[in-house]
């Protein structure tokens, strides 16, 4: 038995199953993604998911020391090729198979980091913000997705990145009272939480509705191992968004706007559909 794979096929499995207890969605998603791809992207989520729970769930802890600490393990692994930690050695294999940059790593340890820190987030920050919480997460699936097509990647590297960008956008307004009320956070450029209103709101949505339409286009020039996956993911927070759009400000600010689970299955279905018939 070959017991170096199957300490790293075991510690894809942790990934999977972090995927699959922390969001339904994104695991539905990956189900309609072709199974070569579902392991690799599950690694992709438990790194992320992991940095995300250091500096948003320990609150009694140094988070500021366990994410230092997660760094240095991270780049430890992708050094060595090998991690006890079965998130880091799932991720680290990932990376070194498709070539996953360590800039869009770098990046996203970057932003997880200012989350640590009250910000003032002024344009130019918040676009730095997004690209390495969001748009880097969307281009290391990028590059599982092309398998070495250095062109493809090129090509589909923008549309991925404001895909990326419409998420966490949509993130950010749905999550606008939480963020304030549990971290002290407002991410959007200029916004005083206390006078959101509904020219604010409409500002924000145009920005998020530029970018939805930007993602579209490579949605279209995937390859057919990946499309029918983003597209459902595209979807789903195109569905969200529009629930959004349709409410006033204090409601955003009063509860948190979900898609229902019978909800999410028909647009699985339709999602499905849509690509049989070669329509997306």
């Amino acid at each position: 038995m070959d017991h170096v794979k199957l300490f790293t096929d075991t510690s894809l499995a942790c990934s999977k199953l972090i995927t699959g207890r922390y969001s339904t969605s994104f695991t539905l998603g990956i189900r309609t993604l072709d199974e070569q791809l579902h392991l690799p992207v599950y690694a992709v989520y438990g790194f992320v998911r992991w940095a995300d729970e250091i500096v948003d769930t320990f609150h009694d802890h140094d988070k500021a020391a366990l994410l230092a600490d997660f760094r240095r393990q991270t780049y430890e692994a992708l050094d060595t090729g090998l991690s006890f930690n079965p998130v880091l050695h799932a991720f680290q294999h990932v990376v070194r198979r498709y070539g996953i940059d360590r800039e869009f790593i770098e990046a996203f340890l970057h932003s997880m980091a200012l989350d640590l820190e009250d910000q003032n987030y002024h344009p130019g920050l918040y676009q730095e913000y997004i690209y390495g919480s969001a748009e880097v997460v969307g281009l290391m699936c990028l590059r599982i997705f092309c398998d070495g097509d250095a062109a493809m990647f090129e090509r589909l590297r923008e549309p991925a990145r404001r895909l990326g960008s419409a998420f966490q956008k949509v993130n950010f307004l749905r999550d606008i009272r939480s963020d304030y009320e549990d971290r002290g956070r407002v991410y959007f450029p200029g916004v005083i939480y206390s006078r959101f209103n509904d020219t604010t709101k409409a500002e924000i949505e145009n920005d998020i509705k530029a970018d939805f339409e930007a993602a579209y286009i490579g949605i279209q020039q995937l390859p057919p191992c990946a499309k029918l996956g983003v597209y459902l993911a595209y979807v789903y927070y195109l569905k969200l968004f529009y629930k959004i759009r349709k409410l006033p400000a204090a409601r955003i600010l009063g509860e948190r706007v979900r898609v229902p689970d019978n909800t999410k299955l028909l647009l699985l279905l339709g999602s499905y559909f849509r690509y049989q018939l070669s329509r997306i």
